[in-house]
């Protein structure tokens, strides 16, 4: 499939499929990470889906705010579970083998899901900037066709920029080494195996990041520069309090998946002696902002709080009701 058809020594000896080994370094013990992953994935998986249906239940969150809120927690969980399954798969029965479409195909959809909530961190900031800086004109700006005009067109925009990175992988010759010295298929861990000059995927690595990531990251600075000078401009600072407190929470989750990708990729090009880092950021910055997103939310939001708390006492009352009829 992926032969070159001049080169018979490349083409006999060409790999079928990778060994994803882990993590670096700590091989013989890795399953302990196990409980702990397993965790926060299930923890990822329940939070999302309990913001979905207070979202879903209470007509009060049916705003543009909340449905970007429920976009990005359908993301977290795309994001979770494209990694976590085969993690826990190879760190509870050894599944380290992985075909090489199955690798290429994870390394696609991670992109894919990495870029969207990028994206849909833009689309919230561009909510708040009007929320705050055009009360007046919000409704009239940001409305439901706007909410499916800004989704469609992120999910095209990330769906299609990101196909030449397992493309790019697959046209390299794998013809010796095997084994991905990671948890999941990384582009960069993946194409370093290759025997062939990858110089082609490392521009293309870098050019995707500053485009797509670089761009996001310059629309939100921008944003929340805007929203700053509007409520320094505020002559009450109880409302000025207010307008910064409804963007806490974004900036908390921004700040932590940026500085990640950001240390994520000064760590991969930089010569390492610890190479367990750069795989266990990898790792963490999938699973850990799906399950820290919901929660930073949810704290932080008196309507999401309000519904959380209908919703635990809607099951508190149906199981005593439950009860009450067995008797």
């Amino acid at each position: 499939m992926f032969q070159h058809p001049g080169d018979s020594n490349i083409s006999k000896f060409q790999v079928s499929e990778f060994i994803l080994m882990g993590f670096p370094g700590i091989h013989t013990w890795q399953h302990w990470l196990s409980l702990p992953l397993a965790l926060l994935y299930l923890l990822a998986l329940t939070a999302n889906i309990l913001i979905l249906i207070i979202i879903n239940q209470e007509a009060t969150l049916h705003q543009p705010m909340y449905h970007f809120l429920g976009i990005l927690a359908v993301v977290d969980m795309g994001l979770a579970t494209t990694i976590m399954p085969k993690i826990l798969a190879i760190l509870w029965f050894s599944a380290k083998a992985i075909s090489l479409p199955e690798c290429f195909a994870q390394m696609y959809v991670i992109h894919c899901f990495v870029g969207m909530e990028s994206g849909i961190f833009v689309c919230m900031a561009i909510d708040r900037y009007v929320a705050i800086c055009k009360p007046l004109h919000y409704p009239a700006i940001i409305t439901e066709s706007f909410v499916v005009k800004a989704t469609v067109l992120m999910a095209l925009r990330n769906t299609l920029t990101t196909i030449p990175v397992p493309v790019l992988a697959a046209q390299r010759h794998y013809c010796s080494q095997n084994q991905i010295e990671h948890c999941l298929c990384s582009n960069l861990a993946v194409t370093s195996l290759s025997c062939d000059d990858r110089t082609i995927n490392s521009i293309y690595q870098l050019l995707l990041a500053w485009t797509l990531m670089g761009s996001d990251v310059a629309l939100i600075f921008l944003s929340y520069v805007l929203i700053l000078h509007s409520v320094l401009k505020l002559n009450s600072a109880e409302a000025a309090s207010k307008a910064l407190s409804t963007c806490t929470s974004h900036l908390i989750l921004i700040l932590f998946f940026y500085t990640v990708v950001i240390v994520i990729s000064i760590t991969h090009n930089a010569t390492m002696t610890l190479p367990l880092v750069p795989v266990l950021l990898n790792v963490l910055h999938n699973v850990i902002p799906p399950a820290l997103n919901p929660m930073v939310y949810a704290l932080k939001n008196k309507e999401l709080r309000e519904g959380l708390y209908k919703l635990v006492k809607l099951n508190i009352k149906g199981n005593e009701r439950g009860r009450g009829s067995l008797r």
